[in-house]
């Protein structure tokens, strides 16, 4: 059991090959939607999500949200893992790239990625994808790793889905206008 989720636990820094991590997240799916239903708070879906997704993905070295707390701003938390960066305006880093973009960036090399922030100077790669909610963009799910090419796109799917799931339970506070307009 790797805590709350029916999975075996396997140590921090493992790199599993892609199809196995991508079994693995959609094996813990039902348990993680289940520890969220009937959350509507902002924050403790976030730890709780940011928490479960921590220990089912083992390769993943960071595992936490940026939340929107400005027009063009980021603000860190809740996550697990080593502090990150605090705030990261969106014309910075893969973080702010999928804030403008509103699509996920998956990224096998951050050495290759212009502008990239070393918030961990060991990251070598990195996914992100956007939390959307009645089509504003509330958040930014960011998943570091101390491996290139630690993430792949079945993961990135599955994610896109899980996340659209949990936007919709949650009692969002006070949005900021579209940065895409």
């Amino acid at each position: 059991m790797s805590e709350g989720i029916p999975l075996p636990a396997l140590p921090r820094g493992l790199l599993l090959p892609p199809d196995e991590r991508a079994a693995r997240l959609a094996g813990a799916l039902p348990a993680i939607e289940a520890a969220l239903a009937g959350e509507t708070d902002e924050i403790a879906a976030l730890a709780t999500l940011a928490s479960l997704l921590f220990h089912t993905l083992p390769q993943a070295s960071w595992c936490g949200f940026y939340r929107r707390t400005g027009e063009r701003l980021l603000t860190i938390g809740p996550y697990q893992g080593p502090m990150g960066c605090l705030r990261i305006p969106f014309d910075r880093g893969v973080c702010g790239a999928c804030a403008q973009e509103r699509r996920a960036l998956l990224v096998p090399d951050v050495r290759a990625f212009p502008g990239h922030i070393a918030c961990d100077d060991a990251t070598r790669s990195e996914l992100v994808l956007p939390l959307l909610a009645g089509g504003s963009l509330r958040a930014v799910l960011d998943l570091d790793s101390h491996h290139t090419d630690a993430f792949c796109e079945q993961e990135a799917r599955l994610l896109e889905r899980l996340l659209a799931r949990v936007a919709t339970g949650i009692a969002w506070g006070p949005s900021f206008p579209d940065p895409s307009g």
